[in-house]
């Protein structure tokens, strides 16, 4: 049976627009789409669900559609199906979070512990839709960025439209540096921007001959540039590392920054 793509929901509007998120990357994917609400009561379970079933009836009438109530805390609920989910997908922000936050409580937890791909549902309804028609990967200079860039190739060509591969790098300064090659790279053990992208999308070329990709080197700090490239994006993905030693993932500060300021939904993708 195909594993399907899991929502956690609360009530909350943000939650209801991740349904609709969710019903649409389910139809795109031919997969399940799964309800998951965390609560104390049988009678708010049935109102939360029920109004989020009629919600992914209404996005996506032909998705094969199920959901489940856990009594566990809404973390841990989610964390444990996302160890047979194809993704996670969450609002930005849930009911019992307080209104200045950015990204809720639970939402980060999740994204720092799951198994699967995460997705943050973020940004207005032209950003949650398809409708710029691009697909934006950050490409960092190691091996947490493979992963990623695979889920991002899959879900340009899902969406049948550009990937943009954006890879930030800055050198010391006062150094004479380019792209392509540059004195510091032998000092700092690093490579060159372009090979990194290079090196990055390989395999995904291989494997996805007909995907359209973009490549972006850009000399700012990784925030910058790719909140920049996500303000024209439909989805923002990025990787994650595995804490050596730790359960769960080390997100940084880069992946802290996306998560609360990013202006599309934000896949937060494991390394395996």
């Amino acid at each position: 049976m195909t594993i399907p793509l899991v929502v956690g929901v609360d009530g909350s509007e943000a939650s209801l627009e991740a349904v609709d998120w969710a019903a649409g990357e389910a139809v795109r994917h031919g997969v399940p789409l799964r309800l998951l609400h965390a609560a104390a009561g049988e009678r708010e379970a049935s109102a939360v669900l029920g109004a989020a079933s009629a919600r992914a009836r209404q996005a996506a009438p032909a998705v094969v559609l199920s959901s489940e109530v856990s009594h566990e805390d809404a973390a841990t609920a989610l964390v444990g199906e996302g160890r047979n989910a194809f993704a996670l997908v969450l609002g930005n922000r849930g009911l019992g979070d307080l209104s200045g936050m950015l990204l809720g409580s639970v939402g980060l937890a999740v994204a720092a512990r799951a198994d699967c791909p995460v997705v943050v549902v973020r940004g207005g309804s032209d950003h949650r839709a398809t409708g710029f028609g691009s697909v934006v990967v950050g490409v960092e200079d190691g091996e947490s960025s493979g992963t990623a860039v695979d889920f991002a190739v899959r879900e340009a060509q899902v969406r049948r439209c550009q990937l943009e591969a954006v890879h930030a790098w800055s050198a010391p300064a006062g150094a004479c540096t380019t792209p392509q090659a540059s004195s510091w790279q032998l000092e700092a053990h690093r490579r060159p921007p372009a090979q990194v992208l290079d090196d990055a999308l390989r395999r995904p070329a291989e494997r996805y001959g007909d995907a359209r990709v973009s490549r972006r080197l850009i000399e700012e700090p990784a925030r910058r540039a790719l909140l920049e490239a996500a303000s024209t994006a439909d989805l923002l993905v990025v990787g994650a590392r595995r804490r050596l030693g730790h359960p769960g993932l080390q997100l940084g500060l880069v992946s802290h920054a996306l998560l609360h300021h990013a202006p599309c939904p934000v896949a937060v993708v494991p390394q395996v």
